[in-house]
């Protein structure tokens, strides 16, 4: 039961009314029209005009209501993140970026996970656009068609994805993958297998091209190790796969599959990098504190958050003047779970 108060009310009806528009005007000596200018359209109005008006709503105690807001702007000042896994250490830092990226834009982040179902993110995607500026799709499972779509319907910016007329931001995977496949030619490894991610994920495919055409340029042997999950659990249920393959090193599709191989093989006895090199993909946190320490291709995460944030405020602003397409560059970082092999693994 809620508390009564003197009058009979519960307490709750004893907030204060929220502070208008009409409020700020009375106290800034300013007309409500001129309050709405400074508020929603800043530098619009003399300076000190604004910063009067701004500082009498901060002594009132007013909040701007989004939805108020987009009335008159057709804007809530709102960006949605979709992303396939929220409890993805590979998000951590992007999300972060991306976050404060929209904060100092004056924006609020809304997140969102289709938990690796192409159905749930058109699902969600179609949910979250009417009460968004615009949408970061990190990682989609949709198709061109239906990702075309929805940049028509609103601004939109790809991360980690391509596709023709959409905006996108995404990591560069060729130069880290020939620093990868040139420290393991250097170590004495000839075999080289990819443990693969989803078949439907657009990384994963872009990934195993790029091993595929740079082992093949520098004579190594490659071969692609279906697993599909791509989780810890993942990686180590493609341990059996990737000894019988005869491969004295591993690529995996992402650090979790790598972080889950390196559980197998320490269970098994396996030793690593003796009998087998594992390197991951995007460095997350925590890649470094493995028993070996995880040698991995380092994707810039944060700087694509940020970059990606920029480009989609630059879409919802009407500035299309950029690149379509923004792409970061990724690098090996040498550790300690790639290296020489023992023998034990050729033929």
């Amino acid at each position: 039961m809620d508390e009564q108060s003197a009058t009979g009310e519960p307490e709750s009806c004893n907030r204060k009314p929220a502070v208008t528009i009409y409020d700020i005007a009375q106290v800034a000596g300013v007309s409500p029209s001129t309050v709405s200018r400074a508020l929603n359209k800043p530098g619009r109005i003399n300076a000190k005009t604004e910063q009067r008006v701004r500082e009498a709503a901060q002594s009132l105690g007013y909040r701007l209501n989004p939805m108020a807001r987009a009335l008159p702007t057709g804007r809530t000042g709102t960006l949605g993140l979709l992303v396939s896994d929220l409890t993805n250490p590979l998000y951590f830092d992007l999300v972060g970026s991306a976050e404060r990226a929209a904060s100092a834009a004056g924006h609020t982040l809304v997140l969102a996970e289709s938990r690796e179902s192409a159905e749930a993110e058109r699902a969600t995607a179609e949910r979250l656009q009417p009460a968004v500026d615009g949408l970061l799709l990190v990682a989609t499972r949709l198709d061109d068609a239906e990702i075309a779509g929805l940049a028509a319907a609103k601004p939109l910016v790809l991360v980690n994805r391509r596709v023709p007329g959409v905006p996108s931001v995404a990591p560069d995977v060729s130069p880290g993958i020939a620093q990868t496949l040139d420290h393991l030619q250097a170590a004495g490894h000839r075999a080289v297998g990819y443990l693969s991610g989803p078949a439907g994920s657009w990384p994963n495919r872009e990934r195993w091209e790029v091993l595929f055409e740079q082992a093949l340029a520098r004579g190594l042997s490659i071969v692609e190790i279906p697993a599909g999950v791509p989780t810890m659990d993942g990686g180590a249920d493609g341990l059996r796969r990737v000894l019988a393959s005869g491969i004295t090193a591993v690529v995996t599709f992402n650090d979790l599959m790598a972080l889950g191989l390196l559980r197998a093989c320490r269970a098994d006895g396996i030793d690593v990098p003796g009998r087998l090199s594992v390197v991951g993909f995007d460095d997350i946190f925590g890649a470094e504190l493995t028993t070996p320490a995880l040698t991995t291709v380092r994707s810039p995460l944060a700087a694509i958050g940020e970059a990606a944030t920029a480009r989609l405020l630059a879409e919802i602003r009407g500035e299309n003047g950029g690149p379509s397409e923004v792409v970061l560059p990724t690098e090996l970082v040498v550790r300690e779970s790639a290296g020489p092999p023992d023998g034990s693994g050729r033929a």
